[in-house]
């Protein structure tokens, strides 16, 4: 993120059809520029302390897929985090953005930072394994930041670089007493006798919008969930706003690659529903 002298903050500037096309462009502040030349001030809190809130939406032909509820969750977290913030400029920013960028499938960022600023941009929907393997990686959720999708997303990170360094794609975070929470950046679901179950959200794990979808169309229960349970799970996947559902195809040495009936009807019926509500009425 890169410095802003305090003369231009708050200015705006009317949309420049000429300013590229879609992840060309952002807006800050209400004003459309460049991706390139996208700034908020280095002494920003979101910046040097994490101190903000984000959603990411997924975008379908151009539509952002749920978006009033990733607007909702927006304006709670930053209820929650004591972090003002206005979400109809949020949401006519969004507007703009999307009339002069006109993109078709990725990735729509909202931030909201401390000092004040809004940044909305598109990013490019990245291509989505097959299958992913996991490894165990300890965490301890920050309780005070439970409904609170937050920029403090180090630790995220962190686990996820561990994971791969162990030579898995990504991380299963586990509580230090043993309990089964989610994936850095997804919601964990595994399977028996051909029941879906993830862990409930008293054990602190985000409220995800697409894990709301998961348990609705496959008439999944939140299940408090150890290491020793996933020994006899016979299928398991991830869910989220970027990747929809993928299978998870071993977690450490448990290989759950041979079927996989439940995830594949699972991953179709989420598609049918997203599809059903971008159709509208």
């Amino acid at each position: 993120m890169k410095a802003s002298s305090r003369a231009s903050e708050g200015r705006k500037r009317p949309p420049d059809h000429r300013l590229g096309s879609d992840g060309d462009t952002a807006f800050v502040d209400g004003a459309l520029t460049p991706l390139s030349d996208a700034r908020i001030p280095v002494t920003d809190e979101g910046l040097l302390r994490g101190d903000g809130v984000f959603e990411v939406m997924r975008l379908y032909d151009g539509v952002p897929f749920a978006r009033q509820s990733h607007l909702e969750r927006m304006a709670n977290s930053a209820q929650n985090l004591r972090l003002e913030l206005d979400i109809g400029d949020i949401a006519r920013d969004i507007d703009s953005l999307l009339a002069v960028a006109k993109p078709s499938d990725g990735l729509l960022r909202v931030v909201a930072t401390r000092g004040g600023r809004r940044i909305v941009l598109i990013e490019p929907l990245p291509v989505p394994p097959a299958a992913l393997t996991l490894g165990y990686m300890t965490f301890a959720p920050v309780r005070v930041l439970d409904g609170i999708k937050s920029l403090s997303y180090a630790a995220n990170m962190l686990a996820t670089r561990l994971a791969r360094e162990r030579g898995f794609d990504d991380a299963l975070l586990v509580t230090p007493h043993g309990r089964v929470l989610e994936l850095p950046t997804a919601s964990f679901f595994w399977v028996v006798d051909g029941g879906v179950r993830t862990p409930p959200l008293s054990d602190h794990v985000l409220d995800s919008i697409t894990r709301r979808i998961v348990i609705e169309v496959a008439d999944g229960n939140e299940a408090i969930t150890t290491r020793a349970d996933l020994e006899s799970a016979h299928e398991a996947f991830v869910a989220s706003s970027v990747w929809e559902v993928i299978a998870v195809s071993r977690i450490e040495e448990h290989d759950l690659s041979a079927r996989r009936p439940v995830t594949h009807a699972i991953a179709q019926k989420v598609r049918a529903h997203i599809e059903a509500e971008l159709a509208g009425p």
